[in-house]
């Protein structure tokens, strides 16, 4: 009987080193930008290093198991960010993965407690400008568009120079998209301006 239980957990052991494994080999949701990407929204001229956030977060890991942006960033009314995952989504799979690591133990934590994870907001939209994912998104532009190879980071920096007026504008217009200010900038209904 012992010799049953043993093999059995060994062939337990070995599928799931498989599924890793095959897993790994799977493409994320983030793929390689084509040309046209790389093109309308390049790469930023300054350092941009990643801010330091609550806990360490490695994008790179967490897609290459098949994870998908949409899962842990959603996007609700009225559209304008993408939100930052629950803890409590988080120990879905970390409840038995890693959970002995001091980091998966305050993510625990935060879950326990029902507060967010004060993430820190890498991109941030300039003041003046009314933008909105949901837009974007609906449109069918993919997340590396705009934020870059997030699927080769292990931590999240301003890679891109997205938030760049000039960007949104060629982007808007290769895509056929509205480029009149209005589009992106609310102008007060009723200005003394000259």
């Amino acid at each position: 009987m012992k010799r049953i239980g043993g093999n059995a957990m060994l062939l337990a052991a070995a599928a799931a080193v498989v599924l890793l494994l095959i897993a790994s080999k799977l493409p994320a949701q983030q793929t390689a930008p084509s040309a046209a990407a790389k093109q309308l929204v390049p790469a930023n001229l300054g350092d941009h290093p990643a801010p330091a956030q609550p806990l360490p977060y490695s994008h790179k890991t967490h897609l290459a198991v098949g994870l998908q942006c949409k899962l842990c960033h959603t996007n609700p009314d009225p559209g304008k960010l993408m939100t930052f995952p629950a803890g409590s989504v988080c120990m879905t799979c970390h409840a038995s993965v890693a959970k002995d690591k001091p980091a998966i133990r305050q993510l625990a934590d935060f879950a326990k407690s029902g507060k967010p994870i004060p993430w820190v907001r890498v991109y941030n939209v300039t003041p003046g400008v009314t933008w909105t994912h949901r837009k974007h998104v609906e449109a069918g532009v993919k997340c590396d568009t705009c934020h870059g190879q997030v699927a080769q980071m292990d931590a999240m920096s301003e890679a891109t120079s997205v938030t760049a007026m000039a960007v949104c504008n060629t982007c808007h217009a290769q895509n056929k998209a509205p480029t009149v200010c209005q589009t992106c900038h609310a102008w007060p209904a009723n200005s003394n301006a000259p």
